[in-house]
């Protein structure tokens, strides 16, 4: 499995290299970002900070094409939707539906989505598994650890296994595939991830995409039994209503 180092800056950042690392120092009084969060609007299809198209490798994109045509013919199953199994990262985070970040248990940020009950926990006080773990043991969303820099929460998160898309569309990844994500408040009411994907074996170079959020504490995380009727989801700009 190949290191990377972490995201230094703010917001978007350029291409990167990415490497596990330990837990930061964590700042003295870290921002409040609790609550529940919903998506204002909903892609099927990543989209990349900057625009364009996903950055493939000549492997990357048969596997790319191989995943949309099995999806279309039905030979390839999209086992989130049928079987409510993890999405994976970050399918996971353009979700439609809601989501809370919970503080807690101690040394811990739990992300709880409301799609398919997934409970997503960040270790703030450990660091990122070895090599041996992560490869005997990978999980759906990953293995994730997490430090504030200032304002911002930055997640690392390896130990993918093969078994979801990165999006909606087939969008493929590697289990050496690692993710850094960088949470932060961009209003009272909004909050930003932006992700940075490395997955060397699929694609050419790192590549960015960004997700939005509203403060919603008026709603509550509602009941999600797979294959039943679920949430209304019509205030959520591009769902596709049947």
């Amino acid at each position: 499995m190949r290191a990377f180092r972490r995201l230094a800056g703010t917001g978007v950042a350029a291409p990167l290299a990415l490497a596990l690392a330990g837990p930061a120092v964590a700042a003295d009084t870290p921002p409040d970002l609790s609550g529940i969060y919903w998506a204002t609007e909903y892609h099927a299809k990543l989209q990349l900070v900057g625009g364009g198209e996903l950055p493939f490798t000549a492997e990357g994109k048969a596997a790319y094409e191989k995943n949309m045509a099995g999806l279309k013919d039905g030979s390839i199953i999209d086992a989130a939707r049928r079987f409510c199994v993890p999405d994976g990262i970050p399918r996971v985070l353009a979700n439609p539906y809601p989501f809370e970040i919970v503080y807690g248990p101690p040394g811990q940020i739990t992300i709880l989505y409301e799609l398919s009950h997934q409970i997503r926990p960040i270790a703030m006080d450990k660091p990122m598994p070895g090599a041996d773990e992560l490869e005997t043991w990978p999980f759906y969303n990953g293995h994730s650890v997490g430090h504030f820099e200032g304002d911002t929460l930055v997640v690392q998160t390896a130990g993918f296994n093969e078994k979801t898309f990165l999006d909606a569309t087939g969008a493929p990844h590697t289990d050496e595939m690692r993710t850094l994500e960088r949470i932060r408040k961009i209003s009272p009411t909004q909050i930003e991830d932006v992700v940075t994907i490395h997955d060397p074996k699929y694609y050419t170079r790192d590549w960015q995409t960004r997700f939005v959020y509203t403060l919603r504490n008026d709603i509550r995380i509602e009941d999600y039994n797979c294959g039943e009727p679920h949430r209304d989801l019509s205030s959520v700009a591009g769902v596709r209503r049947p």
